[in-house]
């Protein structure tokens, strides 16, 4: 829901529906969504059409990331979606996630560094997607193949880490100074579990001191001690590990955390479509 003031306009999630598929688990390494998680996606999306018949949104945006981009099945399963439920799913690229994302105005969050340029880390299950920005303008991005899920997998080479590592040392050292804002479901709980306060930073040995902690439980002493849910428990770890490395090579000793994401870049992508019918 979007409410207008007059400055800015506020936004307020109304509710939130997570289902934790997992489609990266077939894709990654197979490079094909088998028939039994198509199934679980198409039933999933009827839900949320249902859910869209119940609240009338204005209107609405369904984008498929990473594991859809690298299925051999996508145009079967966007096919199966669309016939059964009616809703067109997008599959974008990691430059149009990245862009997405930074629609959050991100570049808002830290207006006490104004003077400085932003590193934006947003981590996913297959991918990891870095946006610099400096102000209002996105001065260079990049979307990595490294994710929670596929570090879990054991798919993320060397290589792949090396790349990551020489791209970020790069931009850190041609933006200086620069901050981090980090985004993505493992460090919301991550900074939530930290008890910092919201609009604090997350210090570099705060993150790494809990990665190491939560590391030394097995998967069920997560589940179990921790109370972490067991679609997140395996992959937190990886997830940590992504956010530790970009700031380690960045040289960057804290992070904001505002707890934005893709979705929420959807709503501002589609509050400004619909603005701009009426400017």
């Amino acid at each position: 829901r979007v409410e207008e003031e007059s400055v800015r306009p506020v936004y307020e999630k109304v509710s939130l529906f997570r289902m934790p598929i997992r489609l990266g688990e077939d894709a990654f390494p197979h490079k094909r969504i088998s028939e039994e998680k198509i199934q679980q996606l198409v039933k999933t999306m009827m839900g949320f059409k249902y859910l869209m018949d119940a609240f009338e949104p204005a209107d609405h945006m369904a984008c498929a990331t990473s594991a859809m981009r690298e299925a051999n099945n996508n145009r079967e399963i966007v096919d199966r979606i669309r016939k059964r439920s009616g809703i067109e799913l997008s599959i974008i690229s990691g430059k149009r996630e990245a862009e997405i994302i930074y629609y959050n105005h991100v570049e808002r969050l830290a207006d006490d560094n104004n003077n400085v340029c932003h590193l934006y880390v947003d981590v996913g299950g297959g991918s990891t997607e870095i946006i610099v920005f400096d102000e209002d303008k996105i001065m260079e991005s990049r979307s990595f193949d490294i994710g929670s899920i596929r570090i879990q997998e054991g798919l993320v080479t060397r290589r792949d880490w090396e790349d990551m590592k020489l791209w970020v040392k790069h931009v850190s050292s041609r933006y200086q100074p620069i901050s981090a804002v980090g985004s993505g479901g493992n460090i919301n709980f991550l900074f939530s579990m930290s008890k910092i306060k919201d609009g604090e930073p997350f210090e570099y040995n705060k993150l790494k001191k809990l990665h190491s902690y939560i590391r030394s439980f097995t998967m069920e002493q997560r589940i179990s001690e921790l109370g972490i849910r067991p679609d997140r428990a395996d992959v937190i770890v990886p997830a940590a590990k992504i956010y530790l490395s970009v700031m380690k090579w960045s040289g960057i000793s804290e992070m904001f955390v505002p707890q934005m994401g893709l979705a929420d870049g959807i709503i501002h992508v589609l509050y400004s479509k619909h603005k701009q019918k009426f400017v």
